[in-house]
């Protein structure tokens, strides 16, 4: 059963301030699991594609690039568990944040909207949902975009020496529950901000009131955000590694769009995707890391082309 969020107004304002929405869109609560429901921003018409938003962002990130694809799709853009409105259970053990469990809530989202099938695309922690939802569920998902991410056993496998100072979040998040929820917490805006500040290509991409929406919700979910983080440095190597050994792959076509960091940091990002996904469109784009709200007709053009494979 869905419930409907006509209280969407309480859901969008912050005091006398109405919090940013993606225009034209329908908001609605989902529920996805035991006590768990997802906030979902659903517009359009047509064969339906799901996009999944990234770190430390809301589905915000997809504004403009769903309202283009609304013309000709059904679009539905979620918060994650654990980010954003949608509901944060507790951490009792590592599968609550697992990428098995958060792609579980997606299939079961779109079910719920009346999709048996559809598109997926992911960017930074989504694509890592995505990507897992491609494993789990191949008769599920008709076509997977990445976006700037790697899967997480070769993120792991690829990090390392004075470079794995890049990713220094991962190795914080990755420690076991108590200080990085604390550390982050005493400053939360210094800490989700510098990833806002640091990762965009152009600033002027994220207005002052998008990214006042993502410290909010960041600043609200620290302790999900951090077992998020945590499972990809257990329970998800675990999966993805029972799949390595299982030999098991992306049976859909996939597009892996992707800064060129691959080359810096000393390895070759389209040969470890092709490795997961043997109908691969690896494609290096200068665009930054928040490359839907930096780049949305390119990457809105390059979505259209993965779906007509």
């Amino acid at each position: 059963m869905l419930i409907h969020a006509r209280q969407a107004e309480s859901n969008r304002r912050k005091g006398n301030t109405m919090a940013p929405v993606i225009t034209g869109f329908d908001y609605q609560r989902v529920p996805v699991a035991d006590g768990v429901s997802l906030n979902a921003a659903v517009g359009g018409a047509g064969s339906p594609i799901v996009l999944l938003h990234g770190f430390p962002q809301t589905h915000l990130m997809w504004r403009h690039v769903a309202a283009d694809l609304a013309a000709d799709h059904t679009v539905i853009c979620p918060d994650l568990r654990g980010y954003g409105a949608s509901d944060k259970p507790a951490e009792t053990d590592g599968s609550v944040y697992a990428k098995r469990t958060m792609a579980a809530d997606i299939v079961t989202l779109a079910r719920e909207l009346g999709h048996d099938r559809f598109a997926l695309a992911g960017h930074d922690r989504g694509a890592l949902v995505a990507f897992r939802a491609g494993l789990d569920h191949p008769r599920t998902i008709t076509h997977l975009a990445c976006l700037d991410v790697l899967p997480t056993l070769d993120m792991w496998d690829v990090m390392h020496g004075t470079t794995a100072a890049v990713g220094f979040h991962l190795y914080l998040m990755a420690q076991p529950p108590g200080l990085p929820e604390r550390l982050i917490a005493a400053s939360p805006d210094a800490f989700f901000g510098h990833f806002l500040d640091i990762w965009a290509g152009d600033p002027q991409a994220i207005p002052a009131d998008v990214r006042a929406a993502y410290l909010d919700a960041s600043r609200a979910a620290v302790n999900s955000i951090v077992a998020d983080y945590r499972a990809s440095a257990g329970i998800d190597v675990e999966h993805d590694q029972a799949d390595r050994a299982a030999g098991n792959r992306l049976r859909m076509p996939v597009t892996v769009l992707q800064q060129d960091w691959g080359s810096a940091l000393g390895f070759d990002a389209a040969a470890l995707w092709r490795a997961w996904a043997p109908d691969l469109r690896h494609i290096p784009v200068t665009w930054g890391h928040f490359m839907a709200e930096e780049a949305p007709a390119d990457l809105a053009k390059a979505l259209r082309d993965l779906l007509t494979r």
